[in-house]
Order: C-alpha cells, then structure tokens, then sequence
C-alpha cells in the first residue's frame, strides 16, 4: 500500500508572500470598507468631542450654569455617570457631524483663540477617530471661571470651611 502526503511548499516568493499560504478570496465583493456599514452612535461622537473639548487647558468646564449643577448632583449619584458629554450636543449622519458646546473658560483666556484651540482639537479628534467629516463646531462661551470661585462640583464640604 502506498501511501501519499502532500507539502505545502513554505519557500519565500519574490512579494514576500509564503507559497501555499491562504491568499483570502480577493475581488470577491470588492474593497473590504464596501462591504457592510458601521453606524457610529451620537453618545460616542459627543464623548469624544467633550474629551477633547476638555484637553484644551484654558477650558475650565462644559456645560451652562444649569446643567453644571445637575452634572454636579449627577456625579454624586451611584450610577450616575461622569458628565463626559455635559455640555455637548451632536448630530451625526452618515458621512458627517456638527457638534455644538457650551464652555466656561479660565479667566484671562482669550476667548477667541480659546475657542479656535477647542474646534480645532474637536474636529481633529472626531474626525481621526471616527472618519466623520465635522461640517461645523459651534462654541458658546456660558461662564468665566474666576481664579478665587469653588466649583459647583466640589463636595459640600469644602465650601463649609
């Protein structure tokens, strides 16, 4: 009886490819990002834009005097969250978003270069992460923080002192 085996053949072709390696079914249905659609959530996008909101340094907080205070009593709550997206509202279609901010900036900050540091780092990081083309970042400066105010998020205790 005779028996037979087969060998793949493991030598090195001139593109770097092994012989007998699984080569995948190429042109089968085309480029790979044409086959299936991914849906990014509006949450996702306004958490990442709050994020880099916040990495500007002269950005103080995010949100109105309202929704900080309710941020504030949020965060104390177990399960409440972190108040990433406070502040931040979006709109996310297919290909593009529009992200709107509410800001307190740090007093002495010029708002205005203030505000092109915080788009420019929004739309680079949405569109980075998320391949979304940012048609527009619209700030709106709510408060000034002053150097001798409390934040409304610190806890009671402190200011009793």
């Amino acid at each position: 009886m005779t028996e037979t085996t087969q060998r793949r053949s493991t030598t090195t072709s001139t593109t770097g490819k092994q012989d007998g390696a699984p080569q995948g079914r190429r042109g089968a249905g085309g480029p790979a990002d044409t086959r299936g659609s991914t849906a990014i959530a509006d949450t996702v996008v306004a958490k990442i834009a709050g994020m880099a909101a916040r990495e500007v340094p002269e950005v103080h907080n995010l949100g109105g005097g309202m929704a900080r205070t309710f941020g504030a009593v949020r965060q104390r709550v177990p399960g409440g969250g972190t108040g990433v997206t406070q502040g931040v509202k979006v709109e996310v279609g297919e290909r593009q978003a529009a992200v709107d901010l509410d800001v307190v900036v740090e007093y002495g900050a010029a708002i205005t270069d203030t505000a092109a540091d915080v788009r420019t780092n929004v739309v680079n990081a949405i569109e980075r992460m998320t391949g979304l083309e940012v048609v527009e970042v619209n700030i709106a400066v709510d408060d000034v923080h002053l150097p001798d105010e409390e934040d409304e998020s610190e806890p009671e205790q402190r200011r009793v002192a």
